[in-house]
This record gives structure tokens, C-alpha cells and sequence, in this order.
């Protein structure tokens, strides 16, 4: 079968450097026995991870060229491809052990993809993936970064992120209008937060929706306990506050 030809409807940016394909899967530090192949397209990573040992490999296409593709080029696959959206799969009741994940994610999605794997935590002990270099720097920025934002506090919460290597636009067909990064995500001890989690979600995104201002202006819709708003936390602004201080905040919110 002739190449799939990417669709720009599906943010498809196809990876051709084999040598990039290579150092994405050997990025993989302990991948668990199921490990999960967002986007596969025509295969580039698919055919270095079908040889992984003690692996049990899955991919989800939603691609239907993709999926005929891989069905006649990696015969070995065979049942082991799913025809759906990721960001639809009930991976709960796919997996009932953890999961590894593995991708060159679509960066139209990229963000919703990540808010998947937090929403699966407990499940998702590793994800190695390609991203929009920016998306990429601002998930794994330290506080008083300046790309250090909504995402990169959740995530942090839960997970352990290292900026890997950043990838060329001519690795790419098409080549994208930016340059991309490979990034793994790798599970914390944390098994829960300090606080609320819902709360925590709810006070980080309120801080970072008014970036430019400190906690004491931009939490003004919040009640804190007595004495709480004189903290030295709230001259802060948003980006220089860690995963714990935020929890902190949160403990002293008074919840109807």
C-alpha cells in the first residue's frame, strides 16, 4: 500500500528521521508489560516497539488510511489496533494493570492528552511522547519560570517530567511551522494531594487565568480561614508558587 497521506484536520505531521523514532522508544525508561501507541500512523515508532521484550502492545489510530496501512504492513499487530479516538477510550476497562504510553502526539490535541493521562493517573505510570517544543517547555518549567503555567502545576502534582531532546521541522511530512520536543512523564509517589483535588484544579486555574497578578487580587473570589490573607504566599504571583505552596492555599480555603 502507497504512504498515508497526512490530513491537516488531524494535526497530522508525519515523523521520517529513523534515528528520532529510535530515541523515542529507547526513552521508554520501565515500561510496564502494557504499553499503549497513540497515533501510530504509518508505523515509524510501531516497528522498533513490536520488538520490545515482555511488552504487550496496543496502538489507537483514528485514522482510517492509518489503520489499513498497519493492518497490511504489521501483519503482527493484527488485533491489537484500535480504530478509535484516545481521548474517548474508557482505559479503565482496558487495562486492569498499569500502562505505559508512547507517542508522536497531534498537537491540536496534545494538551486534552495530557488532561487524559492526569485524569488516569493511577493507571498511567509512564508516558514518553513528542510535543510542540513550547507546550513541551512549559510542562516541564520550574516555578518562577515564565512558561511555567496551569499544566505544568497540575502535571507536577502528580508526575516527574524531563525534558528530553528537541526535534527539527525537517524530521517531519509535512514539516510543522515549529520545532518539537520529546518529553517523558513518569509517575511521583504521590498518591493523593494535601488538599481537595478538585479545589486544587479550581484555585491554580483561577491564579494563572490572571497571571500578571498577585494570589491576594487574583483569589479574591475565595473565603480563607482568619488571618490566612496576611500569608506572605499571596504578594506572590502565580508562577512562582511549587505544587505544595498551592496546596497550602488550598487547605486554608473555607468550603461551603
Amino acid at each position: 500500500m502507497k504512504d498515508v497521506r497526512p490530513k491537516k484536520y488531524l494535526g497530522q505531521h508525519f515523523l521520517c528521521d529513523d534515528g528520532i523514532a529510535q530515541r523515542i522508544v529507547e526513552s521508554l525508561n520501565a515500561p510496564n508489560p502494557n504499553l499503549l501507541e497513540i497515533g501510530p500512523g504509518m508505523g515509524v515508532l510501531t516497528k522498533y516497539l513490536i520488538h520490545k521484550e515482555n511488552v504487550k502492545l496496543k496502538v489507537v489510530e483514528i485514522d482510517d488510511e492509518s489503520v489499513v496501512y498497519l493492518q497490511q504492513n504489521y501483519p503482527e499487530l493484527s488485533d491489537k489496533i484500535i480504530p478509535a479516538d484516545f481521548l474517548t477510550l474508557d482505559l479503565s476497562s482496558m487495562y486492569a494493570d498499569k500502562v505505559s504510553i508512547i507517542g508522536n502526539f497531534p498537537y491540536n490535541i496534545s494538551s486534552q492528552i495530557l488532561f487524559k493521562i492526569l485524569e488516569n493517573k493511577d493507571l498511567v505510570t509512564e508516558t514518553v511522547g513528542m510535543f510542540q517544543k513550547e507546550v513541551a517547555e512549559r510542562i516541564a518549567s520550574a516555578p518562577g519560570n515564565k512558561h511555567y503555567g496551569i499544566l505544568s502545576v497540575l502535571l507536577q502534582a502528580f508526575y516527574d517530567i524531563k525534558y528530553l531532546f528537541t526535534v527539527h521541522e525537517h524530521s517531519f511530512n509535512p514539516p510543522p511551522k515549529v520545532k518539537s520536543a520529546v518529553i517523558r512523564i513518569t509517575r511521583n509517589p504521590e498518591k493523593q494531594l494535601g488538599c481537595d483535588e478538585k479545589l486544587f484544579k479550581q484555585v491554580v486555574k483561577t491564579a494563572f487565568n490572571q497571571r500578571r497578578k498577585t494570589l491576594r487580587n487574583s483569589l479574591k473570589t475565595f473565603q480563607f480561614q482568619d488571618g490566612f490573607s496576611e500569608n506572605p504566599l499571596f504578594a506572590k504571583r502565580p508562577e512562582q508558587l511549587t505544587v505544595g505552596e498551592f496546596e497550602t492555599i488550598c487547605k486554608a480555603v473555607v468550603q461551603e
